[in-house]
């Protein structure tokens, strides 16, 4: 007789056999076994976005201060620190360091200052060899105050401070070189993470990079402007009768404005003011050359403006025929108040007194070297006790942005505004026009134009 078969139940073989162990029950799901590689890409791309936007602000730094502000504070946010000193140091450079902080008041850095360099990490950086492993990499104290060997007086200068540990990093690169160095503090014992580390690593290479830019942008602009300065008159004459203040800026390539004072015979005054075309060192030698010109035309045949024009313009013609350049020239006599002009291709005069603010009215003229010969009639106008006649080039207008037609007007509206208790120190006069022409001030480093501003008041 055969075995009775049992009957299957949804799907069930009953004649398998079934385990006696049995797993224990799944109490949560497991993660797919990409989801960690996705957590460490995102967080990549998390830190490579941090990154990416801190060194773009960086970028748009035009000057040398504004870089070393965005850099303490973009290294601040990357550590984790609240406070900070950068020193911008190049080793065998005879240019004065650099010392800027971030939360530290002058009083701070004047206690910081006080303890041996030698004492501290940014010290250690800052004067120890370059290819020092611990240099390249930054140097941690996570615990200032729990150190037994730290220098007493870096202790009591922490103390006061109320920092409790440091984190100091070279600003070095291979191809820049150390520039220096900065150090971030922090107001508890800690230091940053390994993560932290690698990416203010990376944003300090570049920033010394960005930062070696700019040293040598500023470099040469302090050159250039040092040689503009050289060109020019190193102090204006002192003639009875008149008083003269002058202001003068050179872009940031070098230009070709320039003015002049010179005293001539029989105590006659003479100014000028000329600009000549491009910018660079080559513009800035045919301006002193120019300037030198004018000044023996001047001293030989001063009271004939034309002539001493017609002359420059020869000379122009005949040395530098592609090159031009507008000029003004004005013969004074302080004792009797008489002024002769001649004028260039140049803008016209501007006289402010108590009782008008108008423009002289000069003959329309070419600017040197445009014509085969040039001549244009002179002015004379005779300008009342107390007022000043300000000569400029167009440089000032210029550098407002506007059209010519209402940068006159503002220039204009810029005259009448001077206080009248201002009016009679032609210094006044000067600074209140700028300021008034130009609110961002004269230094503003993103124009290429050069200015020049020349008062003389008659008393």
């Amino acid at each position: 007789m055969s075995a009775p078969h049992l009957p299957k139940v949804a799907g069930i073989d009953p004649e398998v056999p079934v385990s006696t162990q049995t797993a224990a029950p799944l109490r949560e799901i497991p993660a797919a076994p990409g989801a960690f590689i996705q957590d460490r890409l995102a967080g990549w791309v998390s830190d490579l976005t941090t990154l990416h936007e801190l060194t773009e602000r960086l970028a748009a730094t035009a000057t040398l201060d504004a870089a070393l502000n965005e850099l303490l504070h973009a290294g601040a946010a990357l550590v984790g620190a609240r406070r900070g000193l950068l020193v911008l140091e190049r080793a065998g450079s005879t240019t004065p360091s650099t010392t800027l902080g971030l939360g530290l008041g002058p009083a701070d850095l004047g206690h910081l200052e006080t303890v041996e360099r030698s004492a501290t990490a940014l010290g250690r950086i800052l004067d120890g060899p370059p290819e020092a492993a611990d240099a390249r990499d930054g140097i941690a104290t996570p615990d200032l105050l729990g150190d037994q060997d730290l220098d007493p007086r870096h202790r009591e200068v922490a103390t006061r401070l109320g920092y409790a540990a440091s984190y100091a990093l070279p600003l070095a690169s291979e191809a820049a070189g150390r520039l220096g160095g900065a150090v971030w503090f922090y107001d508890e014992p800690g230091e940053p993470s390994e993560k932290q580390r690698h990416l203010v690593g990376l944003y300090a290479r570049y920033a010394t990079e960005h930062l070696a830019r700019l040293t040598e942008l500023e470099r040469a602009r302090a050159d250039i402007a040092t040689v503009a300065e050289e060109l020019l008159p190193s102090r204006l004459p002192r003639i009875p009768g008149v008083r003269l203040a002058a202001r003068h800026r050179t872009g940031p390539q070098g230009g070709g404005d320039w003015y002049d004072a010179l005293p001539l015979p029989d105590h006659a005054l003479g100014l000028a003011v000329g600009s000549v075309g491009g910018s660079g060192p080559s513009a800035m030698a045919a301006m002193g050359r120019l300037r030198a010109s004018l000044r023996a035309y001047a001293v030989m045949e001063g009271e004939d403006p034309v002539a001493v024009l017609s002359d420059l313009e020869l000379l122009l013609r005949l040395t530098e025929p592609a090159r031009t350049a507008t000029a003004l020239f004005a013969y004074c006599e302080p004792a009797t108040r008489k002024v002769v002009l001649a004028g260039a291709g140049h803008t016209p005069p501007l006289v402010l007194g108590d009782r008008r603010c108008e423009y002289v009215e000069t003959t329309l003229s070419a600017p040197l070297g445009m014509l085969a010969c040039w001549e244009a009639p002179s002015v004379e106008f005779s300008p009342a006790p107390g007022e000043t006649v300000l000569l400029y080039t167009d440089g000032l207008l210029r550098r407002t942005g506007d059209a010519m037609d209402r940068a006159f007007a503002r220039l204009h509206s810029a005259a009448a505004s001077v206080p009248k208790a201002d009016r009679h120190d032609p210094a006044a006069v000067t600074d209140h026009v700028l300021r008034a022409m130009l609110p961002d001030g004269l230094d503003r480093s993103d124009s290429t134009e050069d200015v020049v501003v020349l008062a003389a008041h008659f008393d």
